[in-house]
């Protein structure tokens, strides 16, 4: 299915395009080609006084603000300086909104929420990396809390094919509407002038 839909105050929520992960590999699309898609949504949205809002995730360096928890993926370690600053593609546009979260998803212990309402957003656009997990878990939260969803599936990815294709084929369709950078695009030229 491809998205119908875009309500007048749709906003576009970028997941975690910041330089240590955007430098990792995905599949099936390049974080370059990701950040490229993203971006150029991104513009359109600003074009259209549409809110778009970067999240980003970081730590302290000593981790204390990390979730808590045991899992058998073990806390990944230090992280290099830099590595969760946004991208400078995409960062450096004054009206855009910035949410660093600590966990998956990019609602819960942020204040997205309140940001979103403030605006009168009904609606939100996704991107970002990784599919299966921020952008998926960002997506499950909007559902959640009432938004319509919408994911542009060329425009993020994952750290396989896999798992970007588990979350785009079984998960996405349960929470909203789908649709390439191109098909979101032609749909905000037509609804937002």
């Amino acid at each position: 299915m491809t998205v119908t839909a875009l309500d007048p105050r749709t906003a576009l929520v970028v997941i975690d395009l910041q330089a240590g992960i955007v430098a990792a590999p995905t599949e099936p699309y390049s974080g370059a080609e990701v950040v490229a898609r993203s971006a150029e949504l991104a513009e359109a949205f600003r074009a259209r006084d549409l809110p778009v809002v970067l999240v980003r995730v970081s730590f302290a360096a000593d981790g204390a603000d990390a979730v808590p928890g045991r899992t058998e993926a073990g806390a990944g370690g230090p992280r290099p300086e830099g590595w969760d600053v946004v991208v400078g593609e995409l960062a450096g546009h004054p009206g855009d909104l910035t949410v660093t979260k600590r966990n998956w998803g990019a609602f819960h212990g942020t204040g997205l929420d309140v940001q979103l309402r403030r605006r009168g957003v009904t609606q939100i656009v996704l991107t970002g990396i990784a599919t299966s997990i921020g952008v998926e878990s960002t997506a499950r939260a909007a559902h959640e809390h009432g938004y319509h969803v919408t994911l542009a599936t060329d425009a993020m990815s994952d750290m396989s094919a896999e798992a970007h294709r588990g979350s785009v084929e079984r998960i996405f369709p349960r929470l909203g509407e789908t649709g390439t950078t191109r098909d979101i695009l032609e749909l905000l030229a037509k609804t937002h002038g």
